[in-house]
């Protein structure tokens, strides 16, 4: 057999196998000579089948099996000797005229290859990395939250301005559809929240989108619209009334000091605002690290040039899934994907780069370490080292599980790797401000 690459471009090879008779006629004869006893053919008793008979009748499928094995196992053999790096599978070159009766047989398989390209981790770049404080405000209204949150609820017959309502945000146009809590604070304009003074559990209030809040980023929470829809939306929701309370704030005491952070931990006002500004800016740094990783991704993808074999992808992507696509369907995609794609290769290389590997002690401590957050957010802030090892244990032993943890051990290393390398410029913010920044405003 002869097995040559015909270079098209630097990302599109052409793999051409030739195939002769010796390549195949070995395991084609065993294979009748296999069929004898079994064949069936008019005017013969079964198993007295002459073999030139039993040839004609089955030797040319026998034949096609057999030559698809040798070309499979030689393709895939060849991938590994050349050490191809490739993106997608070989497709097959379709020939509406081949003819296997040649003494020759040939085979082409297109394939794209992973490009080479250079990256530059330390580029000049303009990226801010934000470090998000906890103003005075801030720590104010989550100490009013946690006494609403915790006080005494006082249910009313009809919503007054001091009421908090529970109900249900609805639009079907828009798919909106999220049970939430409403209060005279939440709207922009005072003259939204009279709408729904002296109204009672099972009314409905319509109001529009446009304007509601002071920032349009609060129908994210308050509606669970998508970011990309927020900006601008102008429809009518419908709000059903569900329950109507008034809270009696709880005291700030030993008691609520204890429930809230376990006993003795916090023991005056000033404990509670710094214990709320530490855990505030501890959540703000990770929403700040996920900003940072977002940002220098975007900007390696944008500062990144190489070239993609996009049209073999696109072909590729009509024969792969349960559904094929149509070339159409296959178009989006891959317009879809594609910078997803080109971030995995920056990826790939960059932890080539910096000889970044990812091994089992990694995993098992960065899963140790969720575990443990996760527990202590049930309440069980002392486990033992057995009863964590033994979840870790069980975690581990989930393949999905493993891959999830793997990709984020990956963006932890990456993160600290782009951190030191891409030497973004540091600026302090408010959260407002750091909100401001991520949505471009």
């Amino acid at each position: 057999m002869d097995i040559k690459r015909v270079a098209i471009d630097a990302v599109n090879e052409t793999i051409v196998m030739t195939v002769v008779n010796m390549d195949y006629k070995g395991q084609v004869a065993k294979r009748i000579n296999e069929k004898m006893p079994l064949a069936t053919v008019k005017g013969f008793r079964k198993g007295q089948v002459p073999k030139d008979l039993v040839a004609k009748q089955y030797g040319r499928g026998i034949k096609e099996e057999e030559v698809k094995k040798v070309v499979d196992l030689a393709l895939e053999r060849f991938i590994q000797s050349e050490r191809l790096n490739l993106l997608g599978t070989p497709l097959p070159k379709v020939n509406e005229n081949f003819d296997w009766d040649a003494e020759e047989l040939t085979f082409e398989y297109e394939i794209g290859l992973v490009p080479d390209f250079t990256l530059d981790l330390e580029a000049k770049n303009d990226i801010v990395k934000y470090v998000v404080t906890a103003d005075d405000k801030l720590i104010d209204d989550q100490v009013a939250r946690i006494q609403k949150q915790f006080g005494t609820a006082i249910p009313q017959e009809a919503v007054t301005a001091e009421s908090d309502v529970t109900g249900t945000f609805s639009n079907e146009e828009k798919g909106i559809n999220n049970a939430t809590t409403i209060n005279a604070e939440l709207f922009k304009d005072e003259a939204t929240f009279n709408l729904f003074v002296g109204k009672k559990v099972g009314d409905v209030v319509t109001v529009n989108t446009k304007g509601l809040f002071n920032d349009d980023h609060q129908l994210m929470d308050v509606m669970k619209v998508e970011h990309d829809d927020v900006h601008g939306l102008e429809v009518d929701v419908n709000f059903t009334i569900e329950g109507i309370n008034t809270a009696e704030p709880a005291e700030l005491n030993q008691e609520l000091f204890d429930k809230l952070f376990g006993e003795g931990k916090v023991a005056s006002l000033d404990e509670l605002k710094a214990k709320i500004k530490e855990n505030a800016e501890n959540q703000f740094a990770t929403q700040a690290d996920q900003k940072l990783l977002g940002d220098v991704t975007e900007f390696l993808i944008e500062s990144t040039k190489f070239e993609l074999p996009a049209a073999f992808l696109k072909k590729w992507l009509q024969t792969v899934g349960e559904k094929k696509m149509t070339p159409e369907e296959a178009e989006v995609e891959y317009e879809r994907s594609e910078k997803g794609l080109r971030f995995q290769l920056i990826e790939g290389r960059a932890m080539a780069q910096s000889d970044i590997k990812i091994t089992f002690e990694d995993l098992k401590t960065f899963t140790t370490k969720n575990i443990r957050q996760q527990m202590a957010q049930f309440g069980q802030t002392n486990p033992t080292d057995e009863e964590v090892q033994g979840i870790v244990a069980r975690v581990l032993s989930n393949q999905d599980e493993v891959k999830r943890l793997s990709d984020q051990v990956v963006a932890e290393k990456l993160l600290e790797l782009f951190k030191e390398k891409a030497n973004p410029t540091t600026k302090e913010v408010t959260y407002d401000e750091f909100i401001a920044a991520s949505y471009g405003e």
